[in-house]
């Protein structure tokens, strides 16, 4: 079934036309993403196609009985509205009567109204007949699967991962069959991502999405739209088969122009030659070579490989001596119980020269809490912290502030350095660094403020490199970066001769670059792993399965004792009306099993005719009591 259909849509862009004549379609159980460097109008594109903003022309045409769910970066919502009033704001019917169910579901222990009971009772009623027991089980498996356990919790007290899994999760549980999701990994622990990952894969829904998130990318989508030169392309395939494409895509355009350019030169000598030689000349062969001349050149992708001159580290770096931190634990989690808990707990390190650190850790586990501590930004409860007289820190974070956006992007950067000094001795002036970072023309002449996210967080990432750092410290570098951005940026870390601590959702981007990881524990310890990301997650899967087998293997009884356990946990509770089901049975089954007493007592009359009628009734009773026991076994099995 179809579900998407584009017709020739166009929008302008600050300067010029982000995209024009923008045209394809698809169907349900289609994966696809949009790539594309920032600022080209991807989210724009997105938000067009969501409706949030209008194309200048051409048509977005939605199945009407598909709906769209539509994520954006940076979600709105209203603090005072609870979890549960942000995740049900929808006008899908089915969701707006699971969420009056659940509603009532929730106050039935304080006792419901009269009305409050009937209208619970004609719910009930509802999701039977609407088929809405497995929907409704569905939305309650996301909401686990995410972490969101307490829905009466107000938004505004949320992290900012706990709100952008309320806002995933707002989009997963809707009734509709296209999903619109712009950057769904930012913010995201890296178990999340990939419950996440695999459930796109699996989804019959369609997906259109923006990411950067490589490996992402490579698991769910099988066709891959480029947006580049106001253009849209399509490469059919994931990311992998869209890289292999690209690479023969750009050799052949490079030999076809080589190609164009020995013709031309030689149409360029007998142009050169005078009115003469031009005279033998057909006019539709002069005419050709000018369409030559004047075509859109192939331009390869300017890849951008650079090392800043960086500064010595003297002997001593970085100490970590018993580092401790306490935290109220609860703000950042789905639980609203607060209890001070250790975000770390007596930990010491020392660091050494090119060492290139992940760290690890969930969502509220304390990973930019270790990096303001060792940036001096926030103090512990105890330990020392000793840094090297020779040591720089560079400080990327999550959200940058920037004390006067009113400056142009040039000015911002020649605030920090007029030229830039690289590694190979070359001089850059700031205008010609900016430009091999993607910000080329008339945005360098823009004011910070007009810059979208990604703009101004990749302005700030510049700034920061050519401070020359050698301790670079970078909490979620890659959320909003566009994948030629974060292709610059590896190529730096990878040569990069200072100290990295880096934290990172991206697997992908963490598998590149560290080769070391601090493991956050639940505890507050600190542990570490040499190696990569995909690894350590790894790691963690094999040791989960041995200590599984170990456990088979020791114990057979405790293996079924867990497994019958497991299987009692999988079962789902009583639904009410099953429960009212389960009360009405056992007045039932007393009432039969007096009849019978009384029955068996007539039976034994020495009336015939009675005994008669009393025995054919018994069997009755006697094999209507054998289904309600069954039946009410069933129910009693659910809890």
């Amino acid at each position: 079934m179809n579900i998407l259909s584009i017709n020739n849509i166009s929008r302008m862009g600050r300067d010029a036309p982000l995209f024009s004549d923008v045209t394809f379609g698809m169907d349900e159980g289609d994966k696809a993403a949009i790539i594309g460097r920032n600022g080209t109008g991807k989210s724009t594109l997105l938000s067009v196609i969501a409706g949030t903003l209008n194309a200048d022309d051409g048509q977005v045409v939605i199945n009407k009985s598909a709906g769209v769910s539509y994520l954006p970066q940076n979600p709105s919502f209203n603090g005072e509205d609870s979890i549960r009033e942000h995740i049900f704001k929808s006008n899908s019917p089915k969701l707006m009567l699971i969420n009056e169910y659940e509603d009532l579901c929730d106050k039935m222990s304080n006792g419901l109204s009269e009305t409050e009971q009937a209208r619970f009772d004609k719910l009930t009623l509802d999701m039977d007949s609407g088929n809405l027991w497995n929907y409704e089980a569905q939305i309650k498996s996301i909401l686990g699967t995410l972490g969101i356990n307490d829905l009466s919790r107000k938004m505004k007290t949320l992290s900012g991962g706990m709100l952008k899994k309320v806002a995933l999760a707002q989009v997963l549980v809707e009734d509709t069959k296209l999903l619109l999701l712009d950057e769904p990994t930012n913010h995201l622990d890296v178990q999340t991502i990939y419950w996440l990952q695999n459930y796109l894969h699996e989804t019959s829904r369609c997906v259109l999405m923006v990411t950067h998130d490589r490996y992402f990318l490579d698991a769910v989508c099988n066709n891959i739209y480029e947006l580049a030169r106001g253009k849209l392309k399509l490469y059919q395939g994931n990311y992998s088969t869209y890289l292999e494409k690209k690479e023969i895509e750009a050799e052949i355009e490079e030999n076809t122009e080589r190609r164009i350019e020995s013709v031309l030169r030689f149409e360029r000598d007998w142009l050169m030659r005078g009115p003469c030689a031009r005279g033998t000349k057909q006019k539709a062969r002069i005419q050709h070579d000018m369409q030559l001349i004047n075509r859109e050149k192939f331009a390869k992708d300017k890849g951008f490989q650079f090392e800043v001159a960086g500064r010595r580290l003297g002997g001593k770096i970085l100490e970590l001596n018993g580092i401790s931190k306490n935290f109220q634990k609860g703000f950042a989690e789905a639980s609203q119980t607060k209890t001070n808990a250790p975000v770390l707990k007596d930990f010491s390190y020392t660091f050494s020269k090119g060492e290139k650190i992940g760290i690890f850790g969930g969502n509220g586990s304390g990973k930019s809490t270790l990096l303001n501590i060792i940036t001096g930004n926030l103090q512990p409860d105890s330990g020392e912290i000793v840094k090297g007289e020779n040591t720089f820190f560079g400080y990327y974070q999550q959200n940058p502030v920037f004390e006067n956006l009113n400056l142009t992007v040039l000015e911002y950067i020649e605030e920090r350095a007029d030229v830039i000094k690289m590694n190979d001795g070359k001089v850059l002036s700031a205008s010609l660094f900016l430009n091999k970072f993607g910000f080329e023309g008339k945005i360098q002449h823009s004011m910070l403020s007009t810059l979208s996210g990604g703009e101004r967080k990749r302005v700030f990432l510049v700034r920061l490199l050519i401070s020359n750092p050698n301790f670079l410290i970078l909490d979620e570098p890659t959320n909003d970066f566009d994948i030629f951005t974060m292709n610059i940026l590896e190529e730096f870390l990878l040569g990069y001769g200072g100290c990295l601590l880096i934290v990172s959702h991206d697997r992908y981007f963490m598998d590149k670059v560290a080769d070391t990881l601090f493991i956050l524990e639940d505890d507050g310890s600190v542990s570490g792993f040499v190696g990569k990301c995909s690894e350590y997650l790894d790691y963690l899967e094999e040791k989960t399965k041995a200590k599984d087998s170990a456990e088979k293997k020791e114990n057979p009884k405790k293996e079924a004792s867990e497994k019958s356990a497991t299987d009692a946990q999988k079962k789902k509770k009583r639904s009410f009306k099953e429960q009212k089901e389960f009360e009405t049975l056992e007045a039932e089954i007393m009432e039969l099993e007096e009849r019978k007493s009384a029955l068996e007592s007539e039976m034994a009359s020495s009336d015939f005719e009675k005994a008669r009628i009393a025995g054919e009734e018994y069997n009755n009773v006697a094999s209507s009591l054998e289904k309600k026991y069954a039946r009410w076994e069933e129910l009693a099995e659910l809890g």
